[in-house]
């Protein structure tokens, strides 16, 4: 990346050939109106050089490629230090594109010829949280560079937390020339660890020590209270949290990172935290500490005590006379901080009876000796009873807590929010063998962005238990043979992508420009992928496309299968009446069966699948017929059809149907809605829930409306059933490809209750395969798809083509 030319920093010893932050990171400083500084109390120094932006340009986890073109507003902006960091963050409404359909005004017209809809690309603002975290050291000139950037803001007052507010009250206003106003510090961490518990799916994980997948991510509980906050900065501070507003400092300690920090400079002559970490991860702590079987020549086996337990943190330095190395004595200095600190907090957890510790601070900062220490110590102390938990997200704990407090009147806890991966930079590996350049430079630079959604997100209100429920069929994280295969399927798709989104907007003079960049980006986050699969949480396939997709909205290509989708709906729709006819003339049982091969038929039309795609665009004659002919013969894959239509024949009616509709075109209107149409014909009404944004040609919220109108001019059923409110169309919330039902729209939520929904439809692959194949649900299901990927049908036993039909009747 090119150096842009540096801003003064008013030091004239600063070195004019390295840049201060490019604007790719700390965007739209200029339209800042509202300040909050959170700063650690943990050391100070002069910041008179700016390296990291070098560290910046060769850190291959970070992304360049922001888009230029963007209008930003900043609200508020927060700066943090914690320990050896500095976080900034801001509230953004960002300005992108979105794509919109409308109803053409067919009346008296010949309509045979038109387009079914009119598609529009609008502006559209939303909000966006962004979290920019690099060393403290340059706290001074990070102000001197928001000052040359402060050119519209209306604020007289920053907020300030943190230990450090006082220290840098005078800097602050002298710097930015606005009055400092200090908030609690406490109080700022846990409405920031609140809120990643509620908003964050992948947010928490357990370390495990000689498993492949260091990171074991846990599944979010709807009631994330009570809990236990352990925050590890210069000291331990130990906090039960017991609701949104209701915390109580319970404890804590003197001996923490200050006291590691200060002991390991004294002991190794090392004044930097990251190198004392460094050189412990290198240690032999053995070689320092006496050990039980040091003491007792084996095992205790009267108290149950392992040999290798250690009796005496640094016990052999007062026998042995030798010189120890600094790695040695590092290493056991963190073991002796770290068991200290997990034996106390498992005390304070069996007292509380809390079963739930989570880890945060400085102290922590994703090193694998600490965390495996602290995990072994909760383990060893609680029985197993007691779980010690971390953050992804930990260091900005402090920052996203002061910002809420600084936007109340924004009201950000009524909306639900969710990570942007496009601009989130993701963990990195804990382990110093892999990718070492990466672990010197992680403390350097990272990002977390999160983006506001229209609504509130919630459980489906029909999961049997929402806090073991995991929307993921796969684990990618953890099976390294299905990871190598979808990250080179996605990697060998992408050309393809970018073209289509380029051809998506021929008007645009610099479509193909953002495309490439869109490619890029995309090709950066699966490397980063494939080096750390658990930098964004548990990989999946669900989170590789929804990555995609939030690459793509990055670069203004909000919907690049818009004009697919209308031309394939306007086909489907001048079909549709013959289709219901051929139904109609068919005996009960057989049309049963007709009715659910024409679901799975309609579901092989589907972009995402690289296999249909290439006979979609080389065989555009490819129709329902030809889908029909694909299906696998029965016996399917998976088939529980006999015990469906026996349900059908003996049970009484659905009093309410709730069907995930997938794609658009022949999928939803020759597939989903015949099967709707004898739905409500048996007296049970249907919600049929479709995407509130788009994602690949699956179908959207308002085009369902719009082909629903229509087939309601054809159909007296659907006609009767819209007017009478039996037939009910909803949004689901999401945008993406699979579906996460545990993050559902409240209104869908509210809906499903009151209709005493007692039958869940789940078609797609990405929606009954990929995700929710193992849901279990509190009332009847079907899940069904084509398995349209030959290694996916292969690892299932299957062919490509394949059919999963699977009815579940909940236990009793």
């Amino acid at each position: 990346m090119a150096e842009r030319g540096g801003r003064g920093s008013g030091h004239g010893s600063l070195d004019k050939s390295i840049t201060l932050p490019p604007d790719e990171i700390f965007r739209n400083l200029e339209n800042a109106k509202r300040f909050a500084i959170d700063i650690g109390a943990a050391g100070y120094s002069d910041s008179r050089n700016w390296p990291f932006v070098r560290d910046f340009n060769v850190n291959p986890v970070v992304d360049h490629s922001y888009p230029q073109t963007w209008s930003t507003v900043v609200e508020s902006i927060e700066v943090i230090q914690c320990g050896s960091l500095t976080k900034l963050a801001y509230y953004s409404t960002v300005q992108h594109k979105v794509a919109r359909v409308r109803s053409f005004d067919h009346s008296g017209k010949d309509i045979d010829n038109e387009p079914l809809y009119e598609i529009s690309v609008q502006e559209e603002i939303t909000a966006r949280l962004h979290f920019i975290k690099f060393e403290n050291t340059y706290i001074e000139t990070c102000l001197d560079f928001i000052k040359d950037h402060l050119v519209n803001t209306e604020t007289k007052v920053i907020k300030a937390t943190g230990g450090g507010a006082y220290k840098f009250k005078d800097l602050i206003e002298k710097k930015l020339g606005l009055k400092v106003d200090k908030e609690d510090v406490m109080t700022c961490l846990i409405k920031g660890c609140n809120f990643v518990l509620r908003n964050i799916p992948h947010e928490v994980f357990a370390y495990q020590k000689d498993s492949d997948t260091e990171f074991r991510f846990q599944t979010n509980h709807p009631n994330i209270f009570p809990y236990l906050l352990v925050n590890i900065g210069s000291g331990v501070s130990i906090v039960k949290v017991e609701t949104e507003d209701k915390f109580e400092w319970i404890g804590g300690s003197s001996i923490g990172g200050g006291t590691f920090w200060g002991l390991g400079a004294l002991l190794t002559k090392t004044k930097k935290f990251d190198e004392l970490l460094q050189l412990a991860s290198k240690g032999q702590h053995t070689n320092v500490d006496m050990l039980v079987k040091d003491v007792y020549g084996g095992a205790y086996q009267t108290l149950g005590l392992s040999g290798n337990l250690i009796a005496s943190s640094f016990g052999k330095s007062t026998t042995a006379d030798k010189e120890f190395s600094k790695e040695d004595m590092a290493k056991s200095l963190l073991h002796m901080i770290s068991n200290d600190i997990g034996q106390l907090a498992c005390l304070y957890a069996k007292l509380h009876n809390l079963d739930k510790i989570y880890f945060g601070g400085f102290f922590i900062r994703g090193h694998p000796v600490t965390m495996r220490t602290i995990t072994y110590s909760i383990n060893f102390f609680s029985k197993g009873e007691v779980q010690a938990l971390f953050l992804r997200h930990e260091g900005y704990l402090g920052a996203i807590g002061a910002f809420l407090k600084g936007a109340e009147q924004d009201n950000p806890n009524q909306y639900s929010w969710g990570e942007n991966y496009a601009g989130s930079s993701g963990l990195m590996s804990t382990s110093p063998d892999v990718y070492p350049m990466q672990r010197t430079r992680s403390g350097t630079f990272d990002m977390l962005e999160m983006d506001r959604l229209e609504r509130p997100l919630v459980n489906l209100p029909l999961l049997k238990d929402p806090s073991t429920y995991i929307p993921d069929t796969v684990d990618l994280t953890d099976d390294a043979m299905a990871r190598k295969y979808w990250l080179t399927c996605f990697e060998e798709a992408l050309d393809g992508v970018a073209k289509r989104a380029a051809a998506s907007q021929p008007d645009s003079v610099d479509a193909q420009e953002r495309a490439e960049k869109f490619r890029q980006k995309y090709w950066n986050k699966l490397q980063t992928l494939r080096q750390q699969p658990f930098a964004y949480g548990t990989l999946t396939v669900r989170s590789l496309l929804d990555t995609r997709e939030h690459c793509l909205n990055e670069f203004n290509f909000p919907d690049p299968y818009s004009k697919v989708k209308q031309k394939e709906n306007g086909i489907a729709l001048k079909c549709f009446q013959s289709v219901i006819e051929s139904l109609d003339s068919l005996g009960w049982e057989e049309r049963q069966f007709a009715l659910v091969k024409g679901l799975l038929a309609g579901n092989v039309f589907d972009w995402g699948a690289k296999a249909v795609s290439d006979v979609l665009e080389s065989e555009p004659q490819f129709g329902f017929e030809e889908a029909k002919s694909k299906l696998q013969e029965r016996p399917w894959l998976e088939d529980s059809y006999s015990q469906w239509l026996e349900r059908l024949k003996e049970g009484p009616p659905h009093k309410c149907a709730l069907i995930f509709a997938d794609n658009s075109g022949i999928d939803i209107i020759l597939g989903v809605f015949p099967f709707v149409r004898e739905l409500l014909s048996r007296g049970t009404e249907v919600i049929l829930a479709c995407n509130s944004g788009p994602a690949l040609n699956d179908v959207t919220y308002s085009e369902s409306l719009i082909v629903t109108e229509r087939i309601a001019a054809m159909d007296p059923v659907i006609h009767s059933a819209l007017r009478d409110e039996k037939l009910l169309l909803v949004q689901t919330g999401s945008s993406s490809p699979c579906l996460d039902l545990s993050r559902l729209d409240q209104g869908l939520a509210v809906l499903v209750r009151e209709r005493q929904t007692d039958l869940v439809v789940i078609e797609g692959m990405g929606r009954a395969i990929h995700t929710n194949y193992y849901a279990v649900l509190r009332c009847e299901s079907l899940k069904l798809a084509v398995i349209k990927n030959s290694w996916l049908a292969d690892r299932l036993g299957g062919k490509i083509f394949s059919v999963i039909f699977k009815y579940e009747v909940p236990c009793k």
